[in-house]
């Protein structure tokens, strides 16, 4: 038996199962991978919204290079003595307002700090 040059060989059709593996772990991958971005949430109040005032201002402006309480320059550390003079309970309202360059992680240093102080009424202005 002998093959001749004419006899064609069957041709094989490529598998899909590797494609198809690969597909599923790329759409596992990114699935996990976007849940990890909603680990920390900030509660905030929005300026404006009618929620009673008493006593006097406590508006902090955040700068990148510092903090001022009611225009009046402070140390980050300074901060929870000094509004602890101007409010009567840490349930009083907070106003923050960030500076033209400050970041928005200064901004939530600056948050972290006086939640850290007990200060969990914080409203953002702009």
């Amino acid at each position: 038996m002998s093959m001749s040059l004419t006899t064609r060989r069957r041709s094989r059709r490529p598998s899909l199962t590797p494609m198809i593996d690969v597909v599923f772990l790329l759409l596992v991958f990114f699935m996990l991978a976007s849940r990890f971005g909603m680990d920390m949430q900030i509660p905030l109040g929005l300026g404006g919204g009618g929620s009673g005032w008493s006593g006097p201002p406590r508006l902090v402006q955040v700068e990148p290079d510092g903090l001022a309480l009611n225009g009046r320059a402070l140390e980050p550390a300074a901060l929870p003595a000094a509004l602890a003079e101007l409010t009567e309970t840490p349930a009083d309202p907070v106003v923050l307002r960030a500076g033209e360059e400050a970041d928005v992680q200064r901004l939530v240093e600056v948050m972290e700090l006086l939640g850290r102080a007990g200060y969990a009424n914080l409203v953002l202005v702009e």
